[in-house]
């Protein structure tokens, strides 16, 4: 035996315990692609489409269009919210005009986190979203 492995002892005649079930389906073999697709935009279809035994591989692809709808939403939001006060102030679109490229940074940096994160086998969670993306 090596280092980590243990197994309990048994009763003589007694039959030692099944092995835990696998989780999650069958593995991709190309699964660290899919992984990165998930998160390049409306890409994420593609292996929300073609890897549906790869339970994974499914959440990171609903993951990746949930972050994609939220970016819809929230640069919707932002250029409402621009125009409004583009109209009530002189140089509101002056005080504003930096703030589509942070939020365009700061989804660039997330989906980022989410590629590294799945390539590793882990989840990037982000609150909100990543509950909804386990629901679908």
């Amino acid at each position: 035996m090596y280092e980590g492995s243990y197994t309990p002892p048994t009763a003589p005649g007694s039959v030692p315990p099944p092995p835990p079930p696998p989780t999650g389906g069958t593995v991709s073999p190309n699964r660290n692609i899919m992984v990165v697709l998930s998160y390049l935009w409306i890409l994420a279809l593609v292996p929300l489409l073609t890897e549906k035994d790869d339970r994974e591989v499914q959440w990171h692809a609903k993951h990746g269009l949930v972050i994609l709808v939220a970016e819809i939403i929230a640069h919707a939001g932002l250029w409402i919210v621009m125009r409004v006060l583009g109209r009530m102030l002189s140089c509101g679109a002056c005080l504003f005009a930096f703030v589509p490229l942070g939020l365009w940074a700061l989804v660039l940096v997330v989906r980022v986190l989410c590629i590294m994160k799945g390539v590793e086998g882990k989840r990037f969670l982000i609150p909100g979203l990543s509950e909804f993306a386990d629901k679908l």
